[in-house]
């Protein structure tokens, strides 16, 4: 699984219209695009003009495919309409997962899996 997670910074007062224009592009990426298990570009509640992204891939196949597909690119054009103040974005190899919670329902950060 591939985990990416940034932000991206845009002018505050174009923030929420930005989120809104990309609703319809969010949810064709998640039931267009195989392997999809997430993309989400939601308002930061703490950091003025800021756009959380969280996206969860099912292998490196199903990202590449959506970096060659119109969704992907519908979207980089979308938010290039508007002045991007900074922004910070990686891809995450995930080599392992669980619940965060064990069998005590204790949130720990062990693996029980």
């Amino acid at each position: 699984m591939i985990i990416i997670g940034g932000y991206i910074d845009l002018d505050p007062g174009q923030r929420d219209v930005a989120v809104a224009a990309s609703l319809e592009l969010q949810a064709a990426t998640v039931n267009d695009e195989p392997g999809c298990l997430a993309y989400v570009f939601v308002a930061d509640p703490l950091t003025a003009g800021r756009i959380r992204v969280y996206e969860a891939w099912g292998d490196a196949e199903s990202l590449n495919a959506h970096f060659q597909h119109p969704n992907y690119h519908a979207m980089r054009a979308m938010l290039g309409r508007f002045e991007r103040r900074g922004s910070e974005i990686a891809k995450h190899e995930v080599a392992r997962s669980a619940p965060v919670y064990g069998p005590d329902r204790v949130a720990d950060a062990n693996y029980w899996l």
